[in-house]
């Protein structure tokens, strides 16, 4: 790693969305088609709760995904903020209508049922192969997953990301929730911290 590049959670936060806004709009088709790719490798067992998000901001796009994995028979689910420290999973039928649901993002409106993921999907900005992720910097996910924990859940955290969002090492603070595989256009990382 470049001794120049930035060690702090902003700095790397800003590096990696730079490199991923530099993707043309074909390496991003490419990517979510690759990433489609993976579908039978990741531990998403047949009928399991699946949470994904919506694309924003250059995101790889897992709605390809998300439609396989509904055609296996997982339940979908999107993330809603609620308030601002907050987000909750909506169930997402194939037919509802969506609105904007916070942050950019949209997702089934506030009369779906609010459901408990056995998969998070978790959008990524920088991470590493030990599982450390920075996200936004908003905290929404890392809350959440605690509060699914707290609740005796113990979701498996795929983190969704391009490769170019990958650094050496993310700085981990004691509320970071570490994942347990990243899927990249590239491959399947699974985490050593898991």
């Amino acid at each position: 790693m470049d001794d120049a590049a930035p060690k702090d959670k902003a700095g790397l936060r800003k590096a990696a969305l730079a490199r991923r806004r530099a993707l043309t709009d074909a390496e991003r088709a490419r990517g979510a088609v690759r990433l489609l790719g993976y579908a039978d490798r990741l531990p998403i067992a047949d009928g399991a709760t699946v949470s994904g998000f919506w694309p924003i901001r250059g995101e790889i796009d897992l709605l390809p995904l998300m439609r396989v994995l509904r055609e296996r028979g997982c339940r979908l689910c999107l993330p809603a903020i609620i308030d601002a420290t907050t987000i909750v999973f909506r169930d997402w039928a194939s037919d509802d209508a969506l609105v904007e649901t916070g942050f950019g993002t949209m997702g089934p409106d506030a009369t779906a049922a609010i459901v408990d993921p056995d998969v998070l999907l978790v959008p990524v900005a920088v991470f590493d192969r030990t599982g450390g992720r920075i996200g936004y910097g908003a905290g929404y996910y890392d809350r959440a997953i605690e509060k699914l924990r707290n609740k005796g859940r113990t979701p498996t955290l795929i983190g969704i990301a391009f490769s170019c969002q990958e650094t050496e090492a993310v700085p981990v603070e004691a509320h970071d929730q570490p994942l347990d595989l990243v899927a990249t256009e590239l491959d399947i990382i699974a985490c050593r911290a898991a």
